[in-house]
């Protein structure tokens, strides 16, 4: 991500207008709001203390994103993310972080290497120690690291997006110390690769992670995560 791109985001982020935003998306996503359920504008400027101009400005851009619905003459309904949008998600994940590491063998430096090893061994630790939090964090952290190794901030922007609307499930897909294992273990694969600069092969793993992914977050029931 540029340095132009970060600083827009930033500024938008803390703007009374992406406050809201911000708040209200991560509220959709977390299942505070229901599917179908109606966004009241002067309910939410009241709880956040503002006016209803930047929580109507706010819902203009939910929609945007595909989160809400406007009804003409009616209100804004939360469209959510449906079980068929993870689904869609990780497919087209598996795909793009496939390319993220194939990229990634190419521009990666030395110093992000270090890092994504050093993830990987705190994630080990913390599985063992049965620290989810910890080892979602790191999860987290390892994604984004590779998606600025790709030297891509239009990759980086696309990927960033899909994984913070995935979140919900992602809590619960390593929770277990089986899968965090088995997950760190597959990151650990694609690092080796990448510093081999295989990228076929770095290719290969990264797609196979995001559908080993799904595939167990599949045994949950979406149904029950979602809602």
């Amino acid at each position: 991500m540029s340095e132009y791109d970060v600083q827009k985001e930033v500024t938008d982020k803390f703007s009374l207008r992406g406050r809201v935003f911000h708040k209200l998306r991560e509220d959709i996503l977390s299942g505070k709001y229901k599917q179908n359920e109606e966004l009241r504008e002067v309910a939410i400027a009241t709880e956040l203390g503002v006016s209803r101009t930047p929580v109507r400005e706010a819902i203009r851009q939910l929609e945007l994103e595909g989160l809400v619905n406007l009804i003409p003459n009616k209100g804004a309904y939360v469209t959510g993310i449906t079980i068929k949008d993870v689904k869609d998600i990780y497919v087209i994940r598996s795909y793009l972080e496939g390319l993220c590491a194939k990229w990634a063998t190419e521009f990666i430096t030395e110093q992000q290497l270090g890092e994504l090893e050093e993830n990987i061994y705190l994630s080990e630790f913390h599985a063992e120690k049965e620290h989810y939090d910890q080892v979602l964090e790191l999860d987290n952290r390892f994604h984004q690291l590779l998606y600025d190794a790709s030297g891509s901030k239009i990759l980086d922007h696309v990927l960033s997006d899909f994984h913070h609307y995935v979140q919900r499930v992602r809590k619960i897909s390593i929770a277990t110390p089986e899968r965090a294992l088995k997950s760190n273990e597959e990151h650990r694969k694609i690092v080796e690769a990448i510093r081999a600069r295989d990228e076929k092969q770095a290719e290969s793993l990264a797609n196979e992670h995001i559908m080993n992914t799904m595939e167990n977050i599949s045994k949950y029931g979406l149904e029950n995560i979602l809602g």
